[in-house]
């Protein structure tokens, strides 16, 4: 059975956040330290609640679980929770700007089984009948498969600082409509 796509509500933050946290450290290890990690979670990867105030973030459930999130935006921010996306609010023009596509996270049980896919093309839907004809990403190590599947292609690396002194390598990728 497929899982079900519904738009994500305030009242879903603190399932988000454990979702978070579960995908993070549960898929990402072969890519990321612990320690960057650990950094990384409540500033590169968290909550963005501009996504979720503006009805482009997406949760997929199966048999009622939260098995899979993620959104797009018309905003600036290209990857981060609230204490980096911030600072990057401001709105995209959609006849010059590319849409953004943001904060992908799958529960481990449910890795590779296409959910992260049913979102994605869910918010490439809605993006494209947003007016955009373009789509660009910060994706982890861990995601480049699945953007590069669906025609994404890398921009550029970005090394992110993280509040601990390291860094997160993050690859700017994207893909025209």
């Amino acid at each position: 059975m497929p899982p079900t796509l519904r738009t994500a509500t305030s009242s879903d933050i603190p399932q988000i956040a454990a979702l978070i946290e579960l995908s993070v450290n549960g898929l990402q290890v072969d890519d990321y330290s612990p320690t960057q990690r650990a950094a990384a979670l409540g500033s590169v990867f968290g909550i963005d609640t501009n996504l979720i105030g503006d009805g482009t973030y997406l949760i997929a459930e199966l048999n009622g679980q939260m098995v899979g999130c993620g959104g797009w935006s018309m905003r600036q921010a290209m990857f981060g929770a609230d204490s980096l996306a911030s600072s990057q609010s401001g709105f995209l023009d959609p006849t010059i700007d590319a849409a953004r596509i943001r904060a992908f996270f799958v529960h481990p049980d449910f890795a590779r089984r296409g959910i992260g896919a049913k979102i994605l093309l869910a918010c490439e839907n809605a993006a494209s009948n947003a007016g955009f004809k373009r789509f660009e990403l910060g994706s982890t190590l861990t995601g480049i498969p699945l953007y590069s599947a669906y025609g994404y292609t890398p921009i550029k690396r970005i090394d992110t600082p993280l509040p601990n002194g390291e860094t997160l390598p993050i690859v700017l990728m994207g893909k025209n409509l």
